[in-house]
This record gives structure tokens, C-alpha cells and sequence, in this order.
């Protein structure tokens, strides 16, 4: 058996035997039982069902829900108790933990109300389909509030009030007092401050208004001049009457200022000759 032959014989010993060890421990692994380590776990109170904004929670409306107790949600509740006759102040989706910040507090109530943020106010105004931007204002849109003013021949539309959040869209009937039948009105509630609800309450009065949808993530407070009737005819504003040009100040003659008069000759005193002896000489009179 020469050497070529003893080293081929050597590697397919090893390779076999490299196989049949590998199948052992493949086996091995396959019937060694499954080891399931069990998180600690805690309950939450979870809702049960979808849940608007508004609604008063009542027992069959949440459940308690297994969550990892290393992950608890911030102001989760532990008890269903906690949670019962207490109002919705936002949207909550079904199997999603209910929290403090989203349900009323204890003895607030249900509904709008408890809703509304200390200093805030919550004014409804009537709308039309067109005006409530066709259906699609929603609550918690944003939107712009804008009024149609006229005045004589003359009108002008502007922003009222911006970035104003929608709390609630709906329609409610009232009673025409002619036919006496029920008319569906579509009703917006604002959330405002003081001042910009009475923008928009003597805008309602005065005017007509209208809703503008904005992108929620478009927080700029909107701020136009306006824009009046007379633009949209194309006429342009006259421009101001010039002030009069002032006329150039007329250049002052030249006084002619007479020479002073020259001075008079120098009167030569009187002189007299002296002769004193053998002297001679001048003297002035006085």
C-alpha cells in the first residue's frame, strides 16, 4: 500500500467519523426538551372594545390584559374599579392599556367637558357641508376660520382665528318653523381661547364663515392682509394724490448797498512864520 493510499483511507475515516458525530449530537439537541422561561407578568386594565372620545367607561367597556411587569405603560391602571364611570379625553383603540392622561379624572364627568383644557373654551358654530370642508373636518383636525364680510358694495375675507383644533363634527336636527318639519345642521365645536372665541362668535354674526383643513403637522399661525372685493375685479387701488411740488424759492436780489461816502479833506491848520532874531520857525494858530 503505498503512501497516496494510506492518506485517502485516513481522510474518509475522518470524514465519517466527523458525519456520525455530528448526527449524534443533531439528535441529542432534537429530543432535548423545550425550556420556556416565564417573564414575570402583570395586569392592566385594557379596553375591550374601540372607544371614542366622550364615552363613559363602564365595566363591560374594558379587561384586565396580561403585560410584562419589567414594562409596565406610565399611569396605567391595575383594577377595573379605577377606571369605571370616568369619561374618554382621547381615542382608544381596542387592547390598548388606558392611562391617565386618557380618561377623565375621578368625579369629572363624561363627555365634551371634561375635555377641555383649563383657560380654554369650546364654541359650537353652524356650518354647511361646503363650509365644514365637504365632510372630511373630523375631530381633532386642525383647520383655519376665515370670514366673508360686506359692507355697502365693498367686502373683504380674512382669517379669523388659525390652527384651531376640531373637538367634535356632527349633525343635529332643528325645527323649521314654517314647514315644521327636521332640518339636519351641520354643528363644528372649537377649541378656543377667550379672545378668539368672540372673533369667532361676532364673525358668525356678522358674516359668513368658513373652515379651512390643515396639515397637522403645518403649526404656523396663518397671517394675511386680506383680500377685498375690488382685487378680484382687478382694480387697483388708486395711488395716493402726490403732494404739490413746492416751487423753487426764487432767488433774492442782490441789495445794492452805496459806498460810504469818503471822508472829508483834512483841514490844514493855519501856520505863521516867526522870525526870533537870528531864529526862524512855523507855528499853528489854534
Amino acid at each position: 500500500m503505498n503512501r497516496n493510499t494510506r492518506t485517502l483511507i485516513v481522510l474518509l475515516v475522518a470524514i465519517a467519523s466527523a458525519a456520525a458525530a455530528t448526527a449524534l449530537v443533531y439528535r441529542a439537541i432534537q429530543q432535548r426538551p423545550v425550556q420556556q422561561v416565564q417573564a414575570p407578568e402583570a395586569f392592566v386594565v385594557a379596553a375591550a372594545h374601540a372607544l371614542p372620545t366622550g364615552a363613559r367607561l363602564t365595566a363591560s367597556d374594558v379587561k384586565l390584559i396580561a403585560w410584562p411587569a419589567g414594562a409596565i405603560v406610565p399611569g396605567s391602571f391595575s383594577k377595573v374599579e379605577d377606571v369605571v364611570d370616568r369619561g374618554v379625553l382621547a381615542p382608544v383603540l381596542e387592547n390598548e392599556p388606558l392611562t391617565a392622561t386618557k380618561v377623565a379624572a375621578v368625579g369629572a364627568g363624561a363627555g365634551l367637558p371634561p375635555t377641555i383644557p383649563p383657560g380654554m373654551r369650546a364654541i359650537s358654530v353652524r356650518v354647511n357641508d361646503v363650509v365644514g370642508v365637504a365632510g372630511f373636518v373630523t375631530p381633532g383636525n386642525r383647520v383655519d376660520v376665515f370670514v366673508t364680510l360686506r359692507r355697502n358694495d365693498t367686502g373683504m375675507t380674512r382669517v379669523v382665528v388659525s390652527n384651531v383644533q376640531v373637538l367634535t363634527a356632527g349633525t343635529k336636527y332643528e325645527q323649521d318653523q314654517t314647514k315644521g318639519e327636521a332640518i339636519p345642521t351641520a354643528v363644528v365645536t372649537l377649541l378656543l381661547s377667550p379672545e378668539d372665541s368672540e372673533k369667532v362668535v361676532l364673525a358668525s354674526t356678522e358674516g359668513q364663515i368658513m373652515l379651512a383643513l390643515r396639515n397637522p403637522l403645518d403649526v404656523d399661525q396663518t397671517k394675511t392682509p386680506g383680500t377685498r372685493l375690488a382685487s378680484l375685479y382687478g382694480d387697483q387701488p388708486a395711488p395716493p394724490n402726490p403732494a404739490p411740488a413746492k416751487a423753487a424759492p426764487r432767488p433774492r436780489a442782490a441789495l445794492q448797498v452805496d459806498p460810504p461816502p469818503p471822508p472829508p479833506p483834512e483841514s490844514r491848520p493855519y501856520t505863521v512864520e516867526a522870525i526870533r532874531g537870528a531864529k526862524r520857525s512855523e507855528e499853528q494858530l489854534r
